[in-house]
């Protein structure tokens, strides 16, 4: 027996049913770092040499090795994405009090360096092509905002976003471009790696994104100039004088050559965590082919994610009640539907870990007084009481209905497919 959702969708009502599977005893995990070997040797040898602090082969070769990997000039390493970003922001020149505009759907260390320099973020909703920045939003900005200088830009869970288009508006609004491509390292459009659009961009190696140092970042730049006040700054600002000599505010955020050898040993794998994490997202792809969800798109011509999270989108006819708080939610279970809660709910009963989609951050707390602009414009306290039809806000529709995936490398085929029957039996 089928039954139909839309016109898109068909599935069964007699999927497969869960009474042979047990939860599992290891945990699956939404993303953990996928170790080889060959990290623990420099890390050893950091440790035999004594170069156990910012200074160290490490640390040059994981420059180097990254910025053949991009094909950028110039690659500075640091202790974490967010300090990469704290530091293209003040190379940016971001002043107190000034507005900077901000992918909306990412996670919150893409926007607190512009507030670190007191800056203040307007908000740009989101496109449903790729997730990411929506460029008709952003010229709806600059139209309300026409002095912004600054605009800071994501790549959500590994796909590049509409990056030409982008660019062509903040170069015609002689703004310039942060690329946090923390989450998308490997990932190219249209051939170029992301990492090399904006004129200062970061990387991130948090310990579970797809290379990993348990920790550290990278800012990447053409402007040698910009690399080395990074360099410098990342060092408290140390003066060249034969004593401490402090002439400008500095930071402690050089990468140790401890987690620069950890890095070292990840990155020769960059290819092949990219190719298993596109496998998993394929097999998921396939094995939701017939029930009313759809998978984190990409758009196909241009670009090649490095597919580091595969995430659903539920139908919205498939969705069935759910309503959010600040910590806690509430949902009814329906028949042939369900929702993100649900999922998370039955995939932690058996061992195994999964996320919501991020939720905007216009929609945080934090950020609830800044501004938000959509494809209609100013997106604050928009009602639909008047204007039947009115557009959606795309970010918090996406945070809805979305569910992160586990997206593990070391997931096995078996594994795969016991989550997605998990995940199918829901919509029964």
């Amino acid at each position: 027996m089928m039954k139909k959702c839309n016109a898109d969708f068909q599935y069964t009502t007699n999927c497969e049913r869960l009474t042979n599977i047990k939860p599992f005893e290891n945990k699956i995990w939404l993303s953990s770092p996928t170790m080889h070997g060959e990290e623990i040797k420099y890390v050893q040898e950091a440790y035999e040499t004594n170069w156990m602090s910012t200074i160290g082969e490490n640390i040059n070769e994981v420059e180097r090795i990254v910025k053949e990997k991009t094909g950028c000039k110039y690659a500075v390493a640091l202790s974490t994405g967010t300090a990469a970003l704290h530091l293209a922001v003040k190379l940016a020149g971001v002043k107190p009090g000034e507005k900077v505009f901000c992918s909306d759907l990412t996670f919150d260390a893409t926007v607190n360096p512009v507030v670190y320099e007191m800056g203040d973020p307007v908000f740009i909703d989101t496109e449903r092509d790729t997730w990411n920045m929506d460029p008709v939003a952003l010229e709806r900005a600059f139209e309300l905002y026409p002095d912004v200088k600054v605009v800071v830009v994501a790549h959500l869970y590994g796909t590049p976003g509409k990056i030409d288009e982008i660019k062509k508006i903040c170069k015609m609004h002689h703004a310039l471009i942060i690329e946090d491509a923390a989450e998308s390292f490997g990932a190219t459009y249209k051939g170029k790696q992301t990492g090399t659009f904006g004129q200062f961009s970061c990387i991130s190696y948090n310990g579970n994104k797809i290379i990993t140092g348990s920790c550290g970042g990278m800012l990447l730049t053409d402007d040698l100039e910009a690399a080395n006040k990074v360099r410098k700054w990342s060092t408290q600002s140390r003066e060249k004088a034969p004593w401490y000599q402090h002439e400008e505010l500095g930071y402690n955020y050089r990468m140790s050559n401890v987690i620069a050898g950890v890095v070292r040993g990840q990155l020769p794998y960059l290819e092949e965590h990219i190719a298993q994490k596109k496998a998993i997202y394929m097999r998921y792809k396939e094995g939701f082919k017939d029930i009313p969800v759809s998978m984190n798109p990409y758009d196909s011509e241009n670009s090649e994610p490095n597919f580091w999270l595969s995430c659903i989108l539920i139908n919205e006819c498939a969705m069935s009640k759910q309503v959010r708080g600040e910590t806690e939610v509430l949902y009814v279970r329906e028949n042939g539907k369900s929702c993100p809660t649900e999922i998370l709910e039955k995939l932690m009963e058996y061992n195994i870990e999964g996320r919501p989609i991020w939720k905007p951050m216009h929609m945080q707390p934090l950020y609830r007084m800044n501004g938000f602009i959509t494809q209609e414009g100013d997106g604050r306290a928009r009602t639909n009481a008047y204007a039947e039809g009115s557009s959606m806000d795309v970010g918090i529709d996406i945070f809805n209905r979305g569910v992160c995936l586990p997206s593990d490398n070391k997931i096995t085929p078996e594994q795969q497919d016991v989550i997605i029957t998990i995940i199918r039996n829901c919509f029964q």
